[in-house]
């Protein structure tokens, strides 16, 4: 029961309430599937092991940090509440996957959901943007409703009520393009194309070897659907992760010389298929966001300890735009008191990644016979999990969390719930490892405290020489 409705809450998250439950939307049904969520977890509580995972303790310190960031940096009591009530629901993800996530059927069942989910937008996506071209529409043309706008509601205002799935912007030859995107918290291209690139590599989840005809149907094909609504985001940053998940993926088969060749000749395909819409990839036309970069340092600067405020940065800038690096405003708004447990949070998350993925350091244990269904009790078919299935979904993870890091240098999306989510998969998998005596237990979160602090400060200087050698590049 717990599991189905962690599920069913991800699913809601993702796809929002008003899509999936039109005018129920109203009665707040995600906050009563919380709620139901957290009853039925209480039970779990006894038998978890989220209390010996640092990431445990890391999310506890960026509540207080994000409530400490409004408290000191705005002034503002009531608004620190607000601030945590909305910064809750995204890290909700790590608690309820490794409470209720303890087996690879649950771990495919939630990877099925995201493919759900991202295909759910795409062929929405695509199909509004069939219909747009065939009508030549757009925020400029007007709206396809007869009358045009109604009173109170702008062109631009009309257009995203009536196309959801699509952002309407100009490229870099002035030509106007049509971007894919999610709902909610993935409305923006950028965002969504992310979720897609950490998609991807969990797709092989399914792969199985000499199945080719399942294989093709069960990965192949879901795989293919992914590439191409990435194209259809336009993502200059999901570009770029995706490289950088193949030179990872392909390195270990062919070597580094070669994958990173193997790269190059993917970059120059997606530039001659358009695939960034006709902007270009440079250091001058990243221009505005290393501005942005430097902007978010001297806040980092000027506000040092608990930074300007969760969600402020906005507000902080004269600019009015975000920091487009998951870095730089994670360090603006929470200042290094809240960068430090983030760090935490990822270098934990990404240690426990490279342990499960590594051959030395995952033995072969006692394999655990039988696993249980989702929803129902344990199957009766023997189900080995043994060491080469625990590397394999360990360097799934590490390609996950290789796509979301990369594009997250574009993005300002330092606390989304895709990475507590992939955080939790990985420890669920870690868990897996360590019940069957597979590999050593986690670091002690003592231990895991100086490494965090020392990341933090690479973190900063990392950002600042990129801003220093992006603006001599100019």
């Amino acid at each position: 029961m717990g599991f189905a409705l962690s599920v069913l809450y991800l699913f809601l998250y993702y796809l929002t309430p008003t899509t999936l439950l039109g005018p129920l939307a109203a009665l707040h049904v995600e906050l009563i599937l919380a709620v139901l969520v957290v009853l039925v977890s209480v039970p779990s509580l006894t038998r978890a092991f989220i209390h010996k995972t640092a990431q445990s303790y890391a999310l506890i310190g960026m509540v207080l940090a994000v409530f400490l960031s409004i408290l000191i940096g705005v002034r503002w009591p009531g608004g620190a509440f607000n601030a945590v009530l909305g910064f809750i629901p995204n890290i909700f993800a790590y608690f309820l996957i490794c409470l209720h996530c303890d087996s690879k059927k649950k771990l495919q069942v939630l990877v099925v959901m995201l493919i759900f989910v991202c295909v759910f937008v795409i062929a929405h996506g695509y199909a509004d943007l069939l219909h747009v071209e065939a009508l030549n529409l757009s925020p400029q043309t007007g709206t396809a409703l007869p009358g045009g706008a109604p009173q109170g509601l702008s062109a631009t205002q009309l257009w995203d009520m009536e196309h959801p799935y699509l952002l309407a912007m100009y490229g870099g030859t002035e030509e106007q393009i049509f971007r894919l995107r999610g709902l909610g918290d993935i409305n923006d291209p950028n965002d969504f194309g992310q979720v897609i690139v950490c998609l991807i590599p969990l797709v092989f989840i399914f792969w199985r070897p000499k199945r080719g005809l399942l294989n093709t149907a069960c990965v192949l094909l879901p795989a293919g659907i992914l590439l191409f609504g990435v194209f259809l985001t336009h993502s200059r940053g999901a570009l770029l992760a995706m490289l950088a998940t193949a030179i990872m993926a392909a390195r270990r088969r062919i070597g580094t010389i070669a994958s990173l060749l193997l790269a190059g000749v993917m970059f120059a395909a997606a530039q001659a298929l358009h695939f960034t819409g006709g902007r270009d990839i440079s250091a001058g036309s990243g221009s505005d966001r290393t501005g942005l970069w430097g902007i978010g340092l001297e806040l980092l600067k000027s506000h040092p300890l608990f930074g300007v405020g969760f969600s402020n940065f906005r507000d902080s800038c004269s600019c009015g735009h975000t920091a487009h690096n998951s870095i730089v405003v994670c360090a603006a708004e929470l200042g290094l008191f809240g960068l430090f447990f983030w760090a935490l949070f990822l270098f934990s998350t990404v240690r426990d990644a490279l342990g499960i993925a590594s051959a030395t350091q995952v033995s072969e244990g006692d394999p655990m016979p039988v696993e249980e269904t989702p929803f129902g009790p344990p199957i009766a078919q023997a189900v080995a999990i043994d060491k080469a299935e625990i590397n394999r979904l360990g360097r799934l993870m590490v390609l996950s969390l290789t796509g979301f890091l990369v594009a997250a240098l574009f993005l300002s999306r330092a606390y989304v719930l895709t990475l507590f989510l992939l955080g939790g998969m990985t420890e669920a998998i870690f868990e897996m490892a360590l019940r069957r005596g597979m590999i050593a237990p986690r670091l002690t979160v003592g231990r895991t405290l100086p490494y965090a602090g020392m990341l933090t400060l690479a973190l900063v200087l990392f950002m600042y020489v990129m801003v220093r050698v992006l603006n001599i590049a100019r």
